[in-house]
């Protein structure tokens, strides 16, 4: 994280009341989207898309991918991640950087760009403590990338292959794969409900038990959209930001991640644009003014902004928000049927002031991924 004084943190307020969808609702180890819990991975089919191509499309999406062409892409992209125990110490994750959001500009004028209005900034909000096991989901991925140890955030995600013992975290592509021309980051381990009792807030010493209560996990498996590796740049690619691990305890507990936290958080794939009036972004924004130390989030009251750099791709959700590099990845949540519900990722913003953050509508090239990750990957 950046060199920042933890007692320059801002001064803010209590969360509104109401205003966070995770913190007052309970959780559920049912997918939304895949209904595939139960299912044998052998022989499960790939997900329904209309078969006309084995190929990705110039859009982006991956219509009439196979099982053979998802094992295919996976051989061909693979991911390595020999974590040794006890790599990220102490001092080595408070060093961590924020992987920075892409930077886009919203107010600039840019050919073939669609986009509402700029939305306005909405404060990023501190989450109490201690975070009650909704918010536990939340955690930190720390990785190291080409230009030092760096640090985004991540989610527990319902796995409906291994209903109630999932492994698996959602976060963005850009937190995970440094795109076309780049590979896997490396050490990548997720930190869920990091700092949960506050005991590292405000520059207080601690220990590591205090700043990881639910141990470490090392990403064994991972897969990211193909178009992200495809493309590079800021622009249509961002709209298939996101990325997927499976995970294991450094400790060697038997128990899966969704058991030692208390719950996951089911991926609503597909989800009518219609029916998301508002938004909670979280995240650990660590780039001044933040000190990656705070799991903190933006409520949106109203409906999500569009930003489109290509048309025939879904556009991605825009919402104000001022968290800054570190919240990458970070969960998008809705309440559905009384329950959380995750869309979205935090992708893309600006800096300097931050005013904004743009996430992936996730359709159908995510859902794809995820069926055949959570049935064929382990």
């Amino acid at each position: 994280m950046p060199n920042t004084s933890r007692g320059r943190r801002p001064r803010r307020r209590a969360v509104l009341a109401g205003a966070a969808a995770l913190a007052a609702l309970t959780l559920t180890a049912t997918a939304c989207g895949p209904d595939s819990a139960g299912s044998d991975a052998a022989s499960a089919p790939a997900a329904v898309i209309p078969a006309t191509s084995s190929r990705a499309t110039g859009s982006g999406d991956l219509a009439g991918w196979k099982l053979e062409d998802w094992a295919r892409f996976l051989s061909d992209n693979a991911f390595s991640n020999e974590v040794v125990q006890g790599f990220w110490s102490i001092a080595k994750m408070e060093g961590a950087k924020g992987r920075p959001t892409p930077e886009y500009s919203h107010t600039a004028a840019q050919a073939g760009v669609q986009r509402d209005a700029p939305p306005v900034a909405i404060p990023a909000r501190p989450q109490p403590h201690p975070y009650s096991p909704a918010t536990a989901v939340v955690g930190k991925i720390f990785v190291t990338a080409p230009e030092g140890d760096a640090v985004c955030s991540g989610t527990v995600v319902s796995d409906p292959a291994n209903p109630g013992r999932s492994n698996l975290v959602y976060t963005a592509a850009h937190c995970l794969h440094d795109g076309k021309g780049g590979g896997w980051l490396k050490n990548i381990v997720f930190v869920p409900g990091y700092n949960r009792d506050g005991q590292a807030s405000r520059g207080k010493p601690y220990s590591e038990q205090q700043v990881s209560p639910y141990g470490r996990w090392t990403a064994v498996r991972a897969l990211v959209s193909p178009t992200w590796i495809k493309e590079s740049g800021v622009g249509a690619h961002n709209q298939y930001d996101y990325g997927i691990i499976r995970v294991r305890s450094e400790s060697g507990s038997g128990k899966s991640l969704e058991e030692t936290v208390g719950g996951s958080i089911p991926v609503w794939f597909n989800a009518p644009r219609v029916q998301i009036t508002s938004a909670s972004s979280y995240g650990y924004p660590a780039e001044r003014p933040f000190d990656g130390m705070e799991l903190d989030h933006c409520d949106s009251a109203i409906p999500p902004g569009k930003l489109s750099f290509d048309q025939t791709r879904p556009p991605m959700y825009v919402i104000g928000c001022t968290m800054t590099g570190g919240s990458s990845g970070g969960g998008w949540f809705i309440t559905k049927d009384g329950k959380p519900n995750l869309i979205s990722v935090n992708s893309i913003g600006n800096r300097n002031p931050s005013e904004y953050l743009a996430g992936p509508s996730l359709q159908d090239q995510a859902k794809q991924a995820f069926d055949y990750f959570s049935k064929n990957v382990k």
